[in-house]
């Protein structure tokens, strides 16, 4: 034991300590086991019913074992993800001890899966955007495995490792620092400046997330204990728990309350990231299934044809210049390097027009034919982001009339490529859910004992529950990727520096590198690891 440890230890009584060590009961291990298997069992049978239901076929087993693989790799880190960033949901009620440790466990993770059922999706996607262009439009191939494998290990192995050492590091932050690795690494290789291989005004966005949220969990935290402590005049609330005494019941629902709050916000907008890489993992393999929403009505279809001929004329009034030989080359480029030329909008217009006149023909996305379904997707993906990009940048003039058509059309190729089926859903949900149930002792110790200096009350555990849920919640409906870790930790230390009990300094200098490696660490590590899969997939 450290010596951080022994001195709390000292502070805190040890009939005050949770207890921790229980084991599991033989229902409880058969119960997870069984949802285990169901789970996976589950996840194979809708995967190949979708595949034969689509007629996808192929000549050799290698990309359904590749699938296989990195199915399990992507659901292997929602798993870590899920004892690894839980535990802090679950932390504030150990150590108040409103609920017992292992039946707050098994609570969390349930919420979890809820969270992760209820999630928009909007989060999954706006990960997947940071990835490099032609990755994206190539993932089926060697290197678009060699991509996913190695962000998703790297993410893993850093996880792993700040686990063992017990720090409440961000899987957020994990994540994306991997896939910018990914993204400089691949443009490096290929010959270009690093910093072109990310989308860096997105990749900003996620950053500046991330960056605000512990801020935002520190002070808000403390603000709200200072308020409760000015309006109520209960004291046993701002107390140190008796022993192992359950707290008074309206306490111990408000602190239930906010952990159940917690855990389902984390399951909303932490589950979202494994969604959108298996929604890439399978685009790639199995494109006839997976690439365009098949289950898209067909009177859609001619909606869709007719607001992409709407677009199209929009854009051709707005830039009559012919178009380039190579459209989906300018749009490319523009994707990856921001840079607006004159060749822009009459390739977005020829683009526009090309995917109108193809879904017209097709009558439906259901009958778009299986060589075709790659082709379609990419188009729809490449003018999906370019007008994303169109319509953030100042520089591109454009009248009312113009930017809703665009939007307009946005939308609906959006409804045909980016949407999760309901196993991908379920899969994920398993999967974190099951993950808080496990190896969330060490990370639970460290935000319970190692921040302050005295033992969590009630009122601190209340106050940082509180400020994660709410800034989570608001994260997840603007499509924002938080850090569940950062923020509830750092609320955590709000509190005890608003209660003037003290900080344990070697810890939160612990957090802080945890917090400032983890970036480049994860950069460092997926840029390493797609470099040598890249030789060998």
């Amino acid at each position: 034991m450290n010596t951080n440890s022994q001195t709390l230890h000292h502070q805190q009584p040890a009939q005050g300590r949770p207890e921790l060590n229980k084991k599991s009961g033989i229902f409880t291990k058969i119960l997870f086991f069984s949802v285990l298997l169901a789970g996976l069992m589950f996840t194979v049978f809708s995967l190949s019913n979708d595949m034969t239901e689509a007629g996808s076929t192929s000549k050799t087993w290698l990309p359904f074992l590749l699938l296989g693989l990195a199915l399990l790799i992507a659901l292997g880190f929602e798993f870590v993800n899920g004892f690894h960033d839980t535990a802090n949901a679950v932390a504030t009620v150990i150590y108040t001890h409103a609920l017992p440790a292992n039946v707050a466990v098994v609570w969390s993770g349930f919420f979890n899966f809820l969270g992760v059922m209820a999630s928009s999706g909007a989060v999954a996607f706006g990960i997947i955007s940071l990835l490099p262009v032609e990755l994206i439009l190539q993932v089926g191939s060697g290197a678009g495995f060699a991509m996913v494998f190695a962000l998703l290990i790297a993410a893993i192995l850093w996880n792993l490792g700040t686990w063992l050492l017990g720090l409440p590091a961000s899987s957020s932050h994990t994540l994306i620092g991997s896939i910018i690795g990914v993204g400089v690494a691949n443009a490096l290789m290929h010959g270009r400046d690093g910093t072109s291989g990310v989308d860096w005004a997105q990749a900003s966005k996620v950053g500046y997330s991330l960056l605000l949220s512990p801020l935002v969990g520190f002070i808000a935290a403390g603000l709200v204990l200072l308020t409760l402590r000015a309006v109520i005049k209960n004291r046993e609330l701002f107390r140190e728990p008796k022993g192992n005494k359950p707290p008074p019941p309206w306490i111990r629902g408000l602190l239930i309350l906010t952990c159940t709050g917690v855990s389902f916000a984390h399951g909303s907008n932490d589950g979202q990231k494994g969604m959108g890489l298996i929604m890439l993992i399978l685009v790639g393999t199995v494109p006839m299934a997976y690439a365009l929403n098949r289950t898209m009505p067909a009177d859609q279809a001619v909606q869709f044809s007719a607001v992409a001929q709407v677009t199209q004329d929009a854009l051709v009034k707005a830039a009559p210049d012919a178009a380039p030989a190579k459209p989906l080359d300018t749009l490319s480029t523009y994707i990856r390097t921001k840079e607006v030329t004159p060749a822009l909008l009459p390739a977005l217009a020829a683009v526009t027009g090309s995917i109108g006149n193809q879904v017209r023909g097709y009558g439906s996305l259901s009958l778009v034919p299986a060589d075709a379904v790659a082709n379609v997707r990419n188009d729809m993906y490449l003018a999906s982001e370019a007008i994303r990009l169109i319509d953030k940048n100042q520089s591109i003039i454009l009248d009312e009339d113009a930017k809703t058509n665009l939007m307009a059309f946005k939308k609906e190729m959006d409804k045909a490529t980016k949407f999760i089926p309901l196993w991908v859903k379920i899969a994920v949900a398993i999967a974190l859910g099951l993950g808080t149930m496990v190896g969330w002792k060490r990370i639970v110790v460290t935000v319970g004992e190692r921040i302050g200096k005295t033992h969590l009350t009630y009122a601190q555990g209340a106050s940082a529950e509180t400020v994660a849920m709410l800034t989570i919640g608001a994260a997840d409906m603007y499509g924002l990727p938080v850090s569940t870790t950062q923020v509830l930790s750092s609320g955590v230390a709000g509190t005890m520096a608003a209660n003037k009990s003290g900080l344990q300094m070697s810890t939160i200098r612990n957090l802080l590198m945890a917090w400032v490696l983890t970036l480049p660490m994860a950069m460092l590590l997926s840029g390493s690891l797609y470099w040598l899969f890249a030789h060998f997939v």
